[in-house]
């Protein structure tokens, strides 16, 4: 069986390390994988490593970009089309937007009539004005049309892209939970002290981070405020939070931080490669997003057996149990964010707790190994309704 897959660009994310993962493992004698991607934006991390240390060579097609670009995706698209008529794929499986829309239709031209799309989240909320996600819509409506299946990462998702936004009809949208390499996390104790050692940390200092793009949909203004609100009640306790990720909002984030006063006690660390020795050291892992699909930073942290506490969006409640091992907020509730912190912060006993039944939850749930399984049943499926 030959997959070509397509995914905008490697950047770094969830989607990015899903393509890499499902590249490596369906590459044997059973299954030939060819990825084929475009370049990582100026202003992002690039997960082109982690394809070299798989041993996943991508086909890089300079003109797939992220914006719209009329000239750039017609010379994109003519060049998926061409790659398709060597290769003649059985499947053709396509990851984010615009690889979704150029992928497809480029299988369509092709002849290639087993056409997936994978929604990693989806870009109809907190992205663009009502109209520009109106078009989106009826784009992907289109595009859902040409395709044999419609995948999924949440069944909070599914409701979304069938009911809510009607893309697809039920019997054609799947879900399958993102799958990771989380065995790297299993021994991060050892870890422990390197990230705090660079940002001259006690080991006695509670250490609240996030993780991501600093980038508006991932909402990190709410974020600052809860910071501020939550050393304000701290009172003896010793409090520091940690923005991990780095983007365009980066200056004006760090201008938000001294506006309120906060700047002394809050870091913004810009990418950390070896994520593992950055879980080692937080004690609690947030997440402030306005949209969200699975988010890998949540299921990381719990993983490494650390607390969450997250707005409830998108696919957030499938992680996070309100609870049992984390606390769900609704967005915008700064002041409830601080408060569930804060009662983190100042409860190591629980925090233990809730690590513990984050990582039974999300090792049984969200493996690699489970990831490839449901993915070859669907292939073996798709083919074999295929006319």
């Amino acid at each position: 069986m030959k997959i070509l897959r397509i995914i905008t660009r490697l950047n770094v994310g969830g989607p990015a390390i899903h393509t890499i993962l499902l590249t490596q493992a369906l590459n044997n004698e059973l299954y030939k994988s060819i990825l084929i991607t475009g370049r990582v934006g100026i202003d992002e991390k690039d997960m082109g490593y982690l394809a070299g240390e798989r041993g996943v060579e991508p086909l890089i097609i300079p003109e797939l970009e992220r914006k719209i670009n009329p000239i750039k995706d017609i010379i994109a698209l003519w060049k998926i089309y061409f790659i398709m008529r060597r290769e003649r794929p059985d499947i053709v499986h396509t990851h984010t937007a615009k690889a979704g829309a150029l992928g497809r239709i480029a299988a369509v031209l092709a002849g290639i009539p087993v056409r997936i799309h994978t929604f990693h989240g989806h870009i109809f909320e907190s992205y663009f004005n009502s109209f520009s996600a109106g078009v989106f819509i009826f784009i992907e409506r289109f595009l859902a049309f040409f395709s044999k299946y419609i995948v999924v990462v949440s069944e909070a998702q599914k409701e979304e892209i069938v009911k809510k936004y009607k893309i697809a009809k039920d019997k054609k949208v799947k879900v399958v939970p993102l799958g990771l390499d989380l065995d790297r996390l299993s021994l991060i104790v050892s870890k422990r002290g390197k990230l705090r050692g660079e940002m001259c940390i006690g080991n006695d200092c509670v250490l609240i981070g996030i993780i991501g793009r600093l980038v508006p949909v991932k909402n990190h203004r709410m974020f600052l405020d809860a910071c501020k609100k939550l050393f304000d009640l701290a009172g003896g306790l010793d409090i520091r939070c940690i923005l991990i990720g780095d983007g365009e909002e980066r200056t004006g984030l760090e201008g938000y931080a001294r506006k309120l006063g906060i700047q002394e006690k809050v870091v913004f660390s810009g990418w950390k490669k070896e994520m593992a020795d950055v879980y080692a050291d937080l004690d609690i892992v947030a997440l402030t997003s306005l949209n969200e699909g699975t988010p890998v930073a949540l299921i990381e942290a719990l993983a490494s057996g650390r607390p969450v506490v997250s707005t409830d969006v998108g696919g957030v409640k499938d992680v996070v149990e309100d609870g049992i091992n984390g606390y769900l907020v609704a967005l915008g509730d700064a002041s409830g964010l601080a408060r569930c912190l804060l009662e983190l912060a100042g409860d190591p006993e629980k925090r233990r707790a809730f690590g513990r039944n984050g990582r039974q939850k999300v090792l049984r749930r969200y493996s690699k190994e489970r990831l490839v399984k449901d993915i070859k049943a669907l292939y073996e499926e798709a083919l074999g309704g295929r006319d």
